[in-house]
């Protein structure tokens, strides 16, 4: 993970690679609380592929803007892989650009602690990647404290992003 003042490599190729190919991408985060859109946007031209993102650490927002089903929500909790997979395909739509979703969506879901969450305990996260009709969710096991279950969600999601293009 770069310093603060550093950009990111796996943001940079990314970016690259999106333009590249003319797609535009969405975030959607919960535990990140916004450090995946911003890892992004530290990358000049960035304007050119990010949409937007949504920190839905609520998971009121989850159900009411991302469209995660209520009782999927109410079932299992926000820290499920199904529950990003919806926040990634919800996410294209809900920052779509003149009617048109974005082409990627990226989701973060998890606990970064310290307490656990939905009788999950810190570390598990699940990042989800939604690409045309294909979404997937990977589960990510962590260690460590809250920043660093934070800053490796970021970086997971990242590559997840990279690996699917």
């Amino acid at each position: 993970m770069p310093r603060p003042d550093e950009v990111d490599p796996d943001a940079t190729r990314l970016v690259a690679e999106l333009a590249r190919r003319g797609l535009r991408i969405a975030v959607a985060e919960s535990l990140t609380g916004g450090l995946v859109a911003a890892r992004i946007a530290d990358v000049p031209g960035a304007s050119a592929v990010l949409n937007g993102g949504v920190v839905a650490y609520d998971s009121a927002v989850k159900r009411s803007l991302l469209g995660v089903s209520a009782a999927l929500l109410e079932q299992e909790g926000a820290v499920h892989p199904e529950v990003a997979r919806q926040m990634a395909v919800g996410v294209r739509r809900a920052l779509a650009i003149d009617g048109r979703p974005a082409d990627l969506g990226v989701a973060t879901t998890g606990v970064a602690g310290p307490d656990p969450q939905d009788g999950k305990p810190p570390g598990t996260v699940f990042v989800a990647v939604a690409a045309g009709d294909r979404v997937e969710a990977i589960e990510l096991g962590l260690h460590g404290d809250r920043a660093g279950i934070r800053r490796a969600t970021v970086a997971a999601a990242l590559s997840a992003v990279l690996e699917r293009l």
